[in-house]
């Protein structure tokens, strides 16, 4: 198997220093390059020694063009303005991009589809295996069960989070907006405060829950008279997310340009399921 040459959009954050750490042990994995913006302070400096993996000799770049001539495949946890400048290089470079930045707007996803018809690009609201498992079941217990189940979805994050709700809960509304046969957009209820009447039924709500250093935590209620049934991923560690990204770099080495999401990494799309 040929070695798959990787780079690391934002080297220098919390999840730059986590994706090199994790490229650094991945088998078959090379760390070509990593950048962060221009006046930085991480720049020049070793990406090993920033991840605390030791010297690498590989220095973090300003010029962010640089991931695409070095790399293979870079993976972007920055920010959605920076992660639309990435989408712009890849596709001119025709080179792979595995995007986990939250807080896409609905625009900035459509400028990335867009964009993928020039280089294969993994867009993915969560890369963790499991989150994956749990959208799949989400869709099948909505599509199972009738509109008499109201449905909410709760997340919560640590207090630094900038967005809400979280790219997670959003990609599990969707989910459980494709089980119903219906669009996220005319379904959600993204705020509740003061009076707001009965509830509406058919809708899927959401509540975004903030404070101390929560790495994430997601439930899908589905309540009925009667009953209720649950469906829950807590993270532990950020790390599951570098792992399901890497992976994601990975499988995509070599793909031909399209979008593609962890269902397709992991192997879990279902037949006319996109």
């Amino acid at each position: 198997m040929a070695e798959v040459r990787i780079a690391i959009a934002g080297a220098a954050g919390r999840m730059g220093r986590m994706l090199t750490a994790e490229v650094d042990r991945t088998e078959g994995a090379v760390l070509v390059a990593g950048s962060e913006p221009a006046g930085s302070n991480a720049a020049g400096q070793d990406i090993g020694e920033l991840a605390g993996i030791g010297r690498r000799g590989v220095a973090v770049s300003t010029d962010a063009g640089a991931l695409f001539s070095a790399a293979d495949v870079a993976i972007d946890f920055t920010a959605p303005a920076a992660t639309l400048a990435h989408a712009r290089l890849a596709a001119a470079a025709g080179k792979g991009l595995v995007v986990g930045t939250t807080g896409l707007s609905p625009d900035d996803r459509a400028a990335i589809a867009e964009l993928a018809a020039a280089a294969p690009i993994v867009l993915a609201p969560n890369m963790s295996l499991a989150v994956n498992l749990l959208m799949g079941l989400v869709e099948q217990v909505a599509a199972a069960l009738d509109p008499d189940y109201d449905i909410e979805i709760v997340e919560m994050h640590h207090r630094h989070k900038v967005d809400a709700p979280s790219g997670t809960a959003l990609g599990l509304g969707e989910a459980a907006a494709r089980g119903r046969g219906v669009r996220l957009d005319d379904a959600a209820v993204r705020v509740r405060d003061g009076h707001t009447g009965a509830r509406q039924r058919g809708t899927i709500g959401f509540a975004a829950l903030r404070g101390g250093d929560v790495v994430g935590d997601h439930t899908v209620v589905f309540a009925a008279n009667g009953e209720r049934l649950e469906l829950t991923h807590r993270a532990g560690t950020r790390e599951i997310y570098a792992r399901g990204a890497v992976r994601a770099a990975m499988w995509l080495a070599g793909r031909k340009p399209g979008l593609y999401d962890m269902m397709d990494v992991l192997g879990l799309r279902q037949a006319g399921s996109r």
